[in-house]
């Protein structure tokens, strides 16, 4: 067994194998990365033998004990051919088996702090929250405070940390985009969030501004994502699917202003950057995105007037234009489907505006 090449990472986290008399062959496995989860794609050598898979599966991914991997496969996290399986299952020949852990927790511990939550709803089990523009989500590299997660911490000292140092989260947006999070105050609630983001039967909805007009007014993005084999801060579009993650995106055309385009997104999957990197790769940044190369003039003929406006545009809203307006999933505790909408930011809204004048008087 040997790990495959990973192109978001220039040294690819490798999965040596262990010993294991009772295998024949080599097993493909494949380290994912989506949510606040590791995630890790195995399909079986076609010389396996049969073995139980909790077995199988300790001694191929690393620092996995075999209680956590029964407590994976009994919530859930575990599926083979697509299917939720017993921890009794042996694993066959050619099985694809797709397991989701916990990231390992961090080194230092969460610094709760005094940031007011703009909380949109909250109950016993969950909390719905409006992240602003500018707002890390959870502490990482030049970014250990000020986040949302030291804000929870403070406000909330019984959330469920999940085991990765990160109470009550499932699931996180860029820095620079605004909009709502589900948070987690029971360990009922995580998990049960937790795996409706695993299976991406959450719903999501965004709205971003793009430069031009798209030539469908609605349509699905189907191409692979993944870290650039140039640079490791983009997420890259691989359309031979030979390297990334499968990455889908459906798209609506909600208004057209000559230049630029309001456009939902609503994602089936939930990559790193991958409306940012999806629009982009058909030919339509999202507008002021900085990061994949929005942030200049990409239509219209640049005259001095013109140039202008979108400068002073660029000033008003200083990031992507990118907005989580709207977030549905089951509740843990009801069962039943809920939905919660956001308005847009002072800044999209003005941004919106100041085109929609633009294209009125010109």
């Amino acid at each position: 067994m040997e790990a495959e090449k990973n192109p978001r990472d220039e040294n690819p986290k490798n999965v040596p194998p262990k010993g294991n008399e009772s295998d024949e062959g080599q097993s493909e496995i494949e380290l994912l990365d989506d949510s606040l989860f590791e995630h890790y794609r195995i399909i079986v050598d076609k010389g396996q033998v049969p073995v139980r898979i909790d077995k199988f599966l300790m001694d191929r991914v690393p620092n996995i004990t075999r209680n956590k991997t029964q407590n994976a496969i009994k919530g859930g996290f575990v599926k083979v051919n697509d299917k939720d399986i017993k921890p009794n299952y042996k694993v066959k020949p050619s099985d694809v088996i797709v397991i989701s852990l916990p990231e390992p927790p961090r080194e230092s511990e969460v610094v709760p702090e005094d940031i007011p939550i703009d909380i949109v709803y909250e109950d016993d089990d969950l909390l719905v929250v409006h992240k602003a523009a500018g707002m890390v989500v959870h502490p990482a590299y030049n970014n250990w405070t000020g986040t949302l997660v030291n804000a929870l911490a403070y406000h909330f000292q019984n959330l469920p940390e999940n085991r990765d140092g990160r109470p009550g989260l499932v699931h996180r947006i860029d820095k620079d985009t605004s909009g709502l999070l589900v948070v987690a105050k029971s360990e009922l609630a995580l998990n049960h969030l937790a795996k409706q983001f695993f299976d991406h039967t959450i719903e999501r909805t965004y709205y971003a501004l793009v430069w031009g007009e798209p030539k469908e007014a609605e349509g699905t993005i189907n191409v692979n994502l993944g870290r650039s084999l140039k640079d490791r801060r983009i997420t890259a579009a691989f359309p031979d699917g030979d390297f990334g993650r499968h990455a889908v995106t459906h798209y609506k055309v909600l208004k057209t202003m000559r230049y630029v385009s309001l456009v939902q997104c609503n994602l089936e999957t939930g990559r790193t950057h991958q409306i940012r990197a999806h629009m982009k790769y058909l030919g339509h940044p999202l507008f002021s995105d900085t990061t994949y190369g929005g942030d200049k003039i990409l239509k219209g003929t640049v005259f001095s007037k013109y140039r202008a406006f979108v400068n002073n545009c660029f000033k008003v809203m200083p990031r992507q234009a990118l907005h989580a307006k709207s977030l549905g999933f089951i509740h843990p505790t009801t069962q039943k489907f809920v939905q919660f909408e956001s308005e847009l930011p002072e800044d999209f809204q003005q941004v919106l505006e100041k085109w929609e004048h633009y294209v009125q008087y010109n």
